[in-house]
């Protein structure tokens, strides 16, 4: 009698390349960053080695139906009964059927291509394959996805919205359950450069990212270019700290040789000192000779 092998010894079905959508420079770059963000988080910083960060890749129910499912940009599967690094080798995506649960978190950035789809029909999609979190984030502010930051959880078989919340600064926010992070939708205004020939003006942008803040402190976790910051920052106090031991030492070097130069000096004038008395005491000797003549 043959028994079915578990997930944990069957090989994973390699799914096709998902086809890919014209490029959308937001998109990809928040994409891009949001994965590395999460993979950080929770690869690095909790150590979790049952989690599995991913995205563009078919999530589907059964190797057969993969040209016919949703490719996420990121999801997040969470408690794996496989190891993770498994699936990014064999799989080239993300098999419900044989993983054996479905990802726990999905989340779409919007696009001018798909973003009507993220919130329709990929909304029922992600409902049907079991995925307990979907959220959304458009850094129009909402022309592609209505609007700007949405997140839903599924309750039975259908999807209830998860609460957004607005800050005085216009940061949006909604709280993660599965991630047990705040996902926000951020705007800042930026200054610097001059406008070409109108050297007088100073040009302004906006910008838009999709942040991931700790839900305690309050913090968002750092992106990739933060993470550069702080580390090039890290190096240059250490060269500066290197830098005054350096010059410490070389204080201290000075110092001791300006101590041997000195002891070196105090020696002499001893010895000087000594053949001094030294001939003092023949010349007194010779005087005595002489007067007891």
């Amino acid at each position: 009698m043959t028994t079915r092998p578990t997930p944990a010894l069957s090989r994973l079905t390699l799914l096709p390349d998902p086809p890919r959508d014209r490029v959308d420079m937001q998109q990809s770059t928040q994409v891009a960053s949001a994965i590395v963000v999460l993979r950080d988080h929770f690869y690095h910083r909790l150590g979790r080695t049952d989690a599995l960060v991913n995205g563009d890749g078919y999530l589907c129910r059964n190797p057969g139906e993969a040209r016919r499912s949703p490719h996420p940009d990121c999801m997040v599967a969470l408690n794996l009964p496989i190891p993770p690094e498994r699936i990014e080798d064999e799989a080239n995506g993300y098999t419900i059927s044989e993983i054996g649960q479905p990802p726990d978190f999905v989340l779409e950035i919007a696009s001018g291509t798909t973003g009507a789809r993220d919130y329709t029909t990929k909304r029922d999609l992600y409902a049907a394959l079991g995925v307990r979190e979907y959220w959304r984030f458009d850094h129009t502010g909402g022309r592609y996805h209505e609007v700007p930051l949405a997140g839903d959880v599924l309750i039975g078989e259908s999807y209830e919205p998860l609460p957004i919340h607005r800050e005085p600064d216009g940061t949006q926010w909604g709280y993660s359950p599965v991630l047990d992070l705040e996902l926000c939708w951020v705007e800042r205004h930026r200054f610097g450069g001059k406008a070409g020939r109108l050297a007088h003006l100073e040009l302004c942008w906006v910008e838009r990212h999709l942040r991931f803040r700790d839900p305690v402190t309050k913090e968002f976790l750092p992106t990739m270019a933060e993470e550069r910051e702080r580390r090039e920052e890290v190096e240059s106090r250490l060269d500066a700290i290197q830098s005054q031991r350096d010059a410490a030492e070389a204080r201290w070097e000075e110092a001791e040789a300006r101590s041997e130069a000195a002891e070196t000096r105090r020696a002499a004038a001893e010895a000087r000192s000594e053949a001094a008395e030294a001939r003092a005491r023949e010349l007194e000797a010779e005087i005595r000779r002489l007067r007891g003549q």
